[in-house]
């Protein structure tokens, strides 16, 4: 098995790098492939104005539950190469854990549910439940493929259940499903202050530099305190429950260790009036990426640039909707803004908060699969990431698990990506345990959707 997802892992498919297309495609096809061995009759490639999505159907069990197992394919660029120990497409274990990219968000996971699958069927290469599988390739990217599939055709999302593994556990121990996910608005922001660059020598000292005035309008924007400066953003945050902010003061938390073992800082930094967990579960959130503009060559270019971007991203919690919150942020860019200075806001893309009802059977199930496994029942947290297509994966009335087998140390978007092998092996187990048990739930919303 480690050798079959090293074959996985060393496809580099970074949906964001147009250079790397061929490669997204080379992983969605070693997934078809894949899912061809485990006995699926159906399986698509459906193409889109992106990266195509994976559509699987196992073969149909009369009378059992349908499950829809959602995962993605591509990963993230691989950039600072310089930090990385091992080449990130060069999947390697040491310590007991797999290092590449991709190995814990999400291939790794993805091929956890695959080899738990494959682990229930019977000796005519039947599941005990219906199974869906879809994967897409754009998740990092913000694509949209996926999104007009499910848009178009709603019905592919009926289902029992769906499980989403692509999270982690709260700590080593301790697994858990995820009540709540933070939705995003990722944007560029575009300043002009000259026609064209300029000799600093010549005009330094009057000429608007465009880096200096970005660099100034994003200080304007978030605070020294974390606070963000969009209008009525805090007024619309629905806050957590009492019982929420009780559970998560229950739950192991070193902030030290936290701190150094984790962040690898120095000191943590946001709102001091709100513990972490709230700043990262239950708070907006404005981070820049990235600053283009100027010289940034080797050696040295008196220049003073004319234009600069910045990257930057708003994480959103409930009560905050990705359209809104993106009109906002275009408005108070503007309202910042010298008069000197031209300014464009594009949305690249986004997504809303999620909320999830955990009170469904199929959660009781999990809890079931993760006891007999780990020893302990998954703890009820949310999640500081996002991802987008979450809300139209239950929009059929599905529930949808938000779990994972990843730790909260896996480095995911950073050089030295790794997975915990015993975490593979136990998921592997878990959900093989859950697909059993989901078989005697009774069944529901699921129906057959063969394709012709």
């Amino acid at each position: 098995m480690l050798r079959e997802l090293s074959e996985f892992l060393v496809i580099p498919s970074i949906s964001a790098l147009p250079d790397h297309a061929g490669d997204c495609r080379r992983a969605a096809q070693w997934l078809m492939q894949h899912l061809r061995h485990l006995g699926c009759p159906v399986v698509n490639l459906i193409e889109g104005e992106g990266h195509p999505v994976v559509w699987a159907e196992s073969p149909r069990v009369p009378g059992r539950p349908t499950l829809l197992i959602y995962g993605h394919y591509d990963v993230q660029p691989t950039d600072p190469i310089d930090e990385w120990i091992t080449p990130p497409f060069q999947p390697t274990v040491r310590d007991g854990q797999l290092h590449a990219r991709g190995a814990a968000d999400d291939k790794g996971q993805v091929y956890c549910l695959l080899k738990a699958y494959e682990s229930v069927l019977d000796r005519e290469r039947r599941p005990p439940i219906n199974v869906n599988f879809i994967f897409e390739g754009e998740e990092e990217s913000g694509g949209k493929v996926i999104f007009d599939l499910l848009t178009k055709e709603p019905d592919r999302t009926r289902a029992d259940a769906v499980v989403v593994a692509d999270m982690a556990y709260y700590a080593p121990g301790w697994p858990a499903v995820y009540t709540a996910l933070r939705g995003i608005c990722y944007a560029e922001i575009t300043v002009r202050t000259l026609r064209h660059d300029l000799h600093s020598g010549t005009y330094g000292g009057v000429a608007p530099n465009a880096i200096e005035t970005i660099v100034r309008m994003l200080a304007d924007l978030k605070d020294r305190s974390g606070h963000i400066n969009l209008p009525k953003l805090y007024k619309a945050v629905e806050p957590p429950t009492k019982k929420e902010l009780k559970a998560w003061k229950a739950l192991p938390f070193d902030t030290d260790r936290y701190r150094e073992e984790e962040v690898t800082s120095k000191a943590l930094t946001g709102l001091k009036d709100h513990s972490v967990l709230e700043r990262t579960w239950a708070l907006p959130t404005f981070e820049i990426h990235g600053i283009r503009g100027g010289f940034i060559g080797d050696g040295a270019k008196t220049v003073i640039p004319a234009q600069a971007t910045a990257k930057v991203s708003l994480r959103l919690v409930p009560g905050l909707s990705m359209d809104k919150v993106a009109r906002q942020l275009e408005k108070a860019a503007r309202k910042v803004a010298p008069k000197y200075a031209d300014v464009e806001v594009t949305i690249l893309h986004g997504g809303d908060p999620v909320q999830v009802d955990i009170t469904h059977e199929a959660f009781r199930l999990l809890d079931n699969a993760f006891e007999s496994v780990v020893g302990r029942r998954a703890v009820p947290v949310r999640a500081g990431g996002s991802i987008p297509i979450v809300p139209l994966l239950g929009k059929t009335g599905a529930p949808v698990l938000l779990t994972g087998i990843g730790l909260p140390d896996d480095r995911l978007h950073s050089p030295n990506e790794k997975l915990d092998l015993h975490q593979l092996w136990d998921g592997i187990q878990v959900f093989g345990k859950f697909f059993e048990r989901l078989a005697q739930m009774e069944q529901g919303a699921g129906e057959e959707t063969t394709e012709d």
